[in-house]
């Protein structure tokens, strides 16, 4: 188990001299702290397989160091980096029991078998592998075979960290909450730094302490998701997180008002020194701006549709050429094409090219 420091960690695949935005991963420093549970989340192609690559020591990086513990790691290979890794597809021994798939990783190193038996009997009851135990691993569902694979992962006490690279894509729909849960629960009851790389927000939220968010090489943000709901530091933060996601609007800002299409909408704070030349924009969660009957002093817009969603309904409106989410209040009845929208000033953000302004209070 260990803290994991990033210090300036950058990485080109077309080499140090390459232009700096080209580069895979533009440079992070961040800390990581011992027994967390932390999520890469983002989009194909953001940079995320590439930090647990470099963390990992499959990939060495153009410029940087990686710690473990205060020690710089990064000319070490993976195996000496003492990490576990679990990805995407299952890799395990078919000519094996599900027993000594587990066993193999402490038997490579020398364990003493009564220590073997016991931690292998603690994952195995932790992921319900405890039946399985004395069959071949060839005739298993792929849920199950992951199920080996994760706990691989996992056996091994003494490891630095475990790095999870998208390892829930060959499950069955129906069971990705039980084994996000069965996670959780190793997490918790297990005490190992965990780093767990997916594109589905459900995933990331549902398993991780800490939430990192990536958009194109960059982290835009990190933290609980309940930060990342409330307090987008970025607006693809806003876009990404959330279902539906975060209304991003154009908007003119000044003092504790903003305009849209010369209609006013209050403030909580106030914005009077917003960096010169910048692109503008508020942004609001649909579920802090509501529908109602058009009249006097609400924005006014026209609905396109209603997604009715059960608990919740979301109307799907456009104000001029900007399309927007907002919640239908339970009971109110969508009459005609023309909504008027109330918003909540409490949770109405502003941002200058793409970057929370916190604006003063």
């Amino acid at each position: 188990m260990a803290r994991i420091d990033l210090v300036d960690l950058a990485q080109s695949y077309s080499g140090n001299d390459a232009d700096p935005e080209s580069f895979a991963l533009k440079p992070i420093s961040m800390t990581w702290r011992q027994g967390g549970a932390y999520a890469l989340l983002g989009p194909s192609g953001c940079g995320k397989t590439t930090l647990l690559n470099l963390i990992s020591g499959i990939v060495t990086p153009t410029r940087g160091q990686i710690l473990f513990d205060g020690k710089d790691i990064t000319p070490l290979s993976t195996q000496k980096r003492n990490i576990a890794q679990v990805f995407q597809f299952p890799v395990i021994y078919d000519t094996m029991t599900v027993g000594e798939n587990l066993a193999f990783p402490l038997k490579n190193r020398g364990v003493p078998k009564a220590q073997i038996d016991a931690r292998v009997a603690e994952i195995s009851e932790l992921l319900d592998l405890t039946p399985y135990l004395g069959r071949k691993a060839t005739r298993l569902t792929p849920d199950a075979k992951q199920k080996i694979s994760l706990g691989r992962g996992l056996v091994r006490s003494d490891v630095a960290a475990v790095l999870f690279d998208e390892p829930l894509t060959v499950i069955d729909p129906a069971l990705k909450w039980e084994l996000r849960s069965k996670l959780k629960a190793l997490h918790r009851a297990l005490d190992l730094t965990m780093i767990y790389v997916t594109h589905d927000q459900t995933e990331a939220l549902t398993f991780a302490d800490t939430v990192v968010v990536m958009h194109d090489g960059r982290v835009v943000q990190s933290g609980t998701p309940q930060e990342l709901f409330d307090k987008p530091a970025h607006t693809f933060v806003g876009y990404f997180i959330g279902s539906p996601g975060m209304n991003i609007v154009p908007a003119e800002v000044s003092g504790r008002e903003a305009r849209i299409g010369g209609h006013v909408i209050a403030l909580q704070r106030s914005y009077d020194k917003l960096p010169a030349g910048a692109t503008i924009e508020i942004g609001i969660r649909p579920e802090f701006v509501h529908v109602a009957t058009p009249a006097p002093g609400l924005l006014l817009a026209q609905v396109e549709r209603v997604d009715d969603l059960g608990r919740i309904s979301f109307a799907r409106v456009r104000i001029g050429g900007v399309k927007f989410a907002a919640r239908v209040p339970q009971g109110f009845s969508v009459a005609g094409s023309d909504v008027g929208l109330v918003f909540d000033p409490g949770r109405v953000h502003v941002y200058a090219d793409s970057r929370l302004v916190e604006g003063v209070a």
